[in-house]
């Protein structure tokens, strides 16, 4: 699965660097010089990055053979990549990166079917997006309460609604 760690935005300056909206938790791992980004689309990149640095608020990267301002204007929109096997898990047993949790099969405490988990929000509280089978989504918090069993290696996770949540 592709993790878009980036975008690129505009171009800073006349010499090829352009901005990034970041959006991985480990840019300096992510975005060190010399690392190899793949692209979105495909045949903008792979792009190596050639230099970084921090202007204000912003993330500006240097990458080979974008050496000019319009080079850069060309690469305007491209996210960056990365494939989610390259993501090392936490040692924390109740964090969970988004890409592990979707997919999984959700079911009650008592063993009845829910359905898959097919997205994570992330809008103040985490929130599983459940589609069922024959019903609406579902969206449930994402609290140990609520969710008492992450099993990633049988690929399902356990849910104790309260009653009317689903």
């Amino acid at each position: 699965m592709q993790l878009v760690v980036g975008r690129i935005g505009r171009p800073h300056g006349v010499r090829g660097e352009v901005t990034v909206e970041v959006l991985t938790d480990d840019p300096e791992l992510r975005f060190a010089v010399g690392a190899s980004i793949t692209t979105d689309p495909g045949d903008r990149g792979p792009l190596v990055v050639e230099g970084r640095r921090r202007h204000k608020d912003m993330l500006l990267l240097a990458f080979e053979g974008v050496h000019d301002r319009d080079a850069a204007e060309e690469l305007r929109g491209t996210m960056l990549v990365i494939d989610s096997a390259d993501v090392v898990p936490s040692d924390d047993p109740d964090e969970f990166h988004d890409h592990e949790l979707i997919g999984l099969a959700v079911e009650t405490t008592s063993g009845e079917p829910v359905g898959e988990v097919t997205d994570v929000l992330h809008h103040g509280q985490d929130l599983l997006v459940v589609r069922r089978s024959g019903a609406d989504e579902a969206l449930i918090p994402f609290v140990k309460v609520l969710v008492p069993e992450v099993d990633l290696a049988a690929g399902r996770l356990i849910v104790d609604p309260p009653e009317g949540l689903l």
